[in-house]
């Protein structure tokens, strides 16, 4: 969900040229120092995922005329993310830095083959998602403020948000974060085949004779003329959903040995907050798209909790409370102990229990009723809760491997397991440059 900002951009070199406008008397305290690369972060990894209760098929396997949809959530997902840190000094001795990301994803789903009926619908899609990050902070003083943009790109979504963050340090070990975020979006609304809306857009292709046989990658669409392609993509109408997000964090040390943070997020959704290829089948045998309230409030409080035991070991944990005006209510464990075997390898253990409550709007495949206002058979809005364990191995020699500038690698690996039968494995390895 992020895109670089040309505007942020501008802003940051003008105010660079500001600095450079200080008195001679600031240049002799402080020399500044340019931009300068000092780390590179890149992430690669692959998920794979198994399930039987498609939101695309309405909860599950269901029979249509001769035609049986498969209910299946099997997914692959290879993604990787490139991150550059640059980190300069100012005339007057504050800290600029500027963290410059692209990521890129590629999944395979086989849920999508059914937003046509036919099964005909591509199951692969690619997300490109660029961002930027500017701080500057004043080391002296504790304190710093920033700003960020991004973007990310799909073919049937598209989202931009900007943020605002500022922290500052008391003389106690206390920390305080406070971080303000918007994200624009636009929803593709791309229905089942069989549910299309009878409405004309403008141009020259009917909606009503649309059908999506590419979902996510960008070819487009055929119009039910035989023999007739077109890449109908332009065509297809988008609804705005925008999230606007309060976060607030303090942390404090205790002592030598211990940290603990708190947490508190408010988020507020408006626009469409389903999806138009969610289908629903209702106890009397007819059929819609999920239809779910154009609003959404969600609040979580977290804590964490961190102890040195030694110089060997340490044990992270974390606890969430969440709750939202949906009706859904949840708690999320979890805890991580990382243990240094030497002084350059380390290994880090680590577990997550989840449970939640099912919101109002939830009922599985044929259980809604044609009368009720809002319904969906999306099980991620069902009451479930789920284990997710693994294991990470990190090393950093000194003076990087074999004198390069790979300083660190860390692999991981975890296991996740939920009570509807969705189960996935997920492995990455991070590179770090110096």
């Amino acid at each position: 969900m992020k895109k670089i900002s040309l505007t942020l951009i501008g802003l940051y070199l003008l105010f660079l040229h500001g600095f450079s406008q200080v008195t001679e008397h600031y240049t002799n305290i402080f020399q500044a120092k340019p931009l300068k690369l000092e780390e590179i972060n890149l992430v690669t990894s692959y998920y794979s995922q198994t399930g039987t209760h498609s939101a695309v098929t309405g909860g599950g396997t269901l029979v249509m005329g001769n035609q049986v949809l498969n209910g299946s959530e099997q997914l692959t997902d290879f993604a990787n993310m490139l991150e550059l840190k640059l980190v300069g000094y100012g005339e007057t001795g504050l800290k600029h830095t500027i963290l410059a990301g692209l990521g890129v994803d590629h999944h395979t789903a086989a849920s999508q083959r059914w937003i046509s009926n036919t099964g005909a619908s591509s199951p692969e899609g690619t997300r490109v998602y660029p961002s930027i990050n500017w701080t500057e902070e004043n080391e002296a003083k504790g304190t710093e403020f920033g700003f960020g943009s991004y973007y990310s790109h799909e073919y049937n979504y598209n989202s931009f948000a900007l943020d605002g963050h500022y922290g500052f340090k008391n003389k106690t070990g206390g920390e305080f974060a406070g971080k303000v975020s918007a994200y624009f979006d636009q929803v593709k609304l791309i229905y089942p085949s069989e549910l299309i809306p009878a409405t004309t857009i403008t141009d020259v292709t009917p909606y009503v004779n649309v059908i999506k046989t590419n979902a996510s990658s960008g070819k487009g669409g055929i119009i039910n003329t035989p023999g007739t392609n077109y890449d109908n993509k332009e065509n297809i109408p988008s609804s705005p959903r925008n999230t606007y997000t309060g976060s607030l964090t303090y942390t404090q040390v205790i002592n030598k040995s211990a940290q603990f943070s708190l947490l508190l997020d408010i988020v507020k959704q408006d626009g469409w907050l389903g999806l138009p290829f969610h289908r629903v089948f209702f106890t009397n045998g007819t059929e819609a798209i999920e239809n779910l309230p154009h609003s959404r409030l969600k609040i979580p409080v977290g804590a964490r909790f961190n102890y040195f035991i030694g110089d060997d070991i340490i044990v992270r944990s974390y606890y969430r409370f969440y709750t939202d005006d949906w009706g859904l209510v949840s708690h999320t464990a979890s805890i991580e102990v990382p243990y240094k075997i030497n002084p350059f390898f380390s290994i880090s253990p680590f577990y997550r229990y989840y449970t939640q409550t099912a919101t109002k709007y939830f009922a599985p495949l044929g259980k809604h009723t044609s009368t009720e206002t809002f319904y969906t058979s999306n099980y991620s809005s069902s009451a479930f809760s789920s284990n997710y364990f693994g294991l990470g191995l990190r090393s950093a020699p000194p003076g990087g491997f074999a004198n390069t500038y790979l300083s660190a690698l860390e692999l991981r690996f975890g296991h996740y397991a939920q009570t509807t039968d969705l189960n996935s494995n997920v492995i990455s390895l991070h590179f770090t440059l110096k």
